[in-house]
């Protein structure tokens, strides 16, 4: 596998190439010559390709780059049982979820388990723990031609409620 951005999308986009190439090993796990800590590890991760796990992983966990360079912090709504406790959620990790043919994406938005990020609680990307991530269902659609970095955290199996 090369060290490329992505070997099986040509989009014109690094960013939607690498994303598409995610989407589709994530898609195909439903049920390190390059690089330690990459996109491209954490793709072979979840296809198996790296070192023999006793649970296989099925996420590359995401974070996303502005043209301007600040990291990208999306927000989602969140709905829990009992009065007065809905609240608006906020993180910097994220899951593809879908791409379209126009390049537009589905991410859900990723939390530690038990994690609680308000709109105001997280100021960047390292004040977020890649640890234990957990699925929150929360989905946002975004336009990936509006990015310039992507960087992938190694892949893990997410846990889901």
């Amino acid at each position: 596998m090369s060290c490329g951005c992505g070997k099986d999308f040509d989009t014109g986009s690094c960013v939607l190439d690498v994303l598409k190439e995610i989407e589709k090993v994530q898609n195909a796990v439903e049920d390190d010559d390059c690089c330690r800590t990459s996109c491209e590890e954490s793709i072979n991760e979840v296809l198996g390709e790296t070192r023999p796990r006793r649970r296989r992983k099925d996420t590359v966990p995401i974070i996303l780059y502005n043209k301007d360079g600040s990291p990208f912090k999306g927000f989602g709504y969140q709905r829990v049982p009992g009065p007065d406790k809905d609240c608006i959620v906020a993180s910097f990790i994220f899951r593809v979820k879908h791409i379209d043919k126009k390049g537009c994406a589905v991410l859900e938005l990723l939390l530690k388990d038990g994690e609680n990020c308000g709109p105001s609680h997280l100021k960047d990307p390292t004040q977020q723990c890649p640890d234990d991530l957990e699925s929150t269902g929360i989905c946002i659609t975004v336009n990936l031609h509006c990015f310039c970095h992507v960087t992938c955290l190694p892949a893990v199996r997410l846990r889901r409620d």
